[in-house]
């Protein structure tokens, strides 16, 4: 009988303000709380690993990864990340999360060592980098997703600009100085002159928005959604409601996917979706957030060109049951196992893989025999050259994280 290495596996609940309090309870089988329940993690991440149950024995996969590392991950992750290098969440997101922009994995190595040698704690509420790496991430749609991602091409923002009494003053700053200085405008520009600027928007678009009179396509309905949702209302507008109308707004269809790299500005609206992202933690925020916002930094690290937005739609592999999403992120690869009752996926492992069963049941069968049955909500973790196969009596649909060894 061959060597043990496929396990069940449990993640941890995140609750964050902007998240949803139904989906992930009801997916994972769990009371629900009065915390919003917006992330569920899978991974090894340092602040949330998840727990391995082999044998009655428990433990945590970021323990099993150090005692162990080429067994669990293989030699070539190991060597190459030195870690399990990617994070797979279910994210469920009832309001919209701050606009980001994720380093380059240099830029985060120099920014990481120079907070550690400026002495500023880890938990600050002004450090920038929590590791020394990048976080591309890619999404799978589960519902109707909503999402900014991206600078609008030329032709659109100069439309916004125009179109905008608001924003006229805008146009001849970007006509002359592009993406970079209407950007640097909005971002460094007084809080009093955001507040006098966009109040007369923010008076048309809110009695719009709480009407229900604006389709989730027009910027005016995220801006409307922004000010009801802002404690401080009309007193103190958020410079992020300018991006909304800057950047590219994206509906997404479930199982569609879309690839966030580095230095792409972003912002999650509304839906729910499978994450998968480099293990990484780092962001530099723009906007509809409370939280710290480095202007210099932002500017440091954000594209600033125009993004022409692209859905994957995955390749199909394994007689049409799995679709991969490649993506250029060497960190980590998702796929989506589709198995109707009675059909069988047979794989090997090239490097620890997690897999979640989003609906149905399923029975992941490993080389050594043994048998894990797998409701929704359920997870199982397998190491490095592990095969195995997986059945299904009611059909189910699986996600997989994996890392794409080449």
């Amino acid at each position: 009988m061959s060597e043990k290495k496929l396990f069940r596996l449990e993640g941890k609940v995140q609750h964050y303000a902007w998240g949803g309090f139904h989906y992930i309870p009801a997916l994972l089988g769990i009371p629900e709380t009065k915390e919003p329940s917006a992330e569920y993690w899978m991974g090894a991440h340092q602040s949330a690993p998840s727990v391995v149950r082999a044998n009655g024995d428990t433990t945590t996969l970021d323990k099993q990864v150090r005692a162990n590392p080429e067994k669990v991950l293989g030699a070539k992750v190991w060597e190459r990340f030195g870690e399990l290098p990617y994070l797979l969440k279910i994210l469920d997101v009832k309001d919209m999360l701050s606009i980001q922009v994720h380093p380059t994995k240099v830029e985060a190595e120099k920014g990481f060592a120079r907070e550690n040698a400026a002495g500023i704690a880890l938990n600050a509420a002004n450090r920038n980098y929590k590791d020394d790496n990048h976080k591309p991430e890619i999404m799978v749609a589960l519902s109707e997703f909503w999402l900014l991602h991206g600078f609008l091409p030329e032709d659109k923002l100069k439309q916004v600009l125009q179109t905008i009494s608001e924003f006229s003053f805008l146009l001849p700053v970007f006509e002359k100085e592009g993406y970079y200085g209407l950007y640097k405008v909005v971002m460094e520009m007084p809080q009093d002159e955001v507040n006098k600027l966009l109040r007369p928007l923010a008076e048309r678009v809110l009695p719009a928005y709480q009407a229900g009179k604006l389709a989730k396509s027009d910027p005016a309905f995220w801006t409307g959604r922004a000010i009801a949702n802002d404690p401080k209302g009309l007193d103190n507008l958020d410079r992020g409601i300018f991006s909304i109308y800057f950047f590219n707004i994206m509906e997404v269809h479930p199982g569609d996917a879309v690839f966030q790299d580095a230095g792409i500005p972003h912002a999650y609206l509304e839906g729910q979706n499978v994450e998968l992202m480099a293990n990484s933690d780092n962001v530099l925020r723009g906007g509809l957030t409370p939280k710290h916002i480095d202007v210099p930094e932002l500017l440091k690290h954000t594209r600033f060109e125009a993004v022409h937005p692209a859905i994957l739609q995955g390749d199909t592999v394994k007689g049409g049951l799995e679709i991969i999403y490649n993506s250029p992120a060497p960190d980590f690869v998702v796929s989506k196992i589709t198995l109707n009752p009675g059909q069988q996926y047979e794989h090997t492992s090239e490097a620890t893989e997690i897999m979640l069963v989003l609906e149905g049941d399923a029975v992941i069968t490993g080389d050594d025999g043994e048998a894990i049955d797998l409701k929704k909500g359920q997870s199982v973790v397998t190491y490095y050259n592990a095969g195995y196969k997986i059945q299904s009596q009611a059909g189910t649909i699986i996600y997989k994280a994996s890392v794409p060894v080449k």
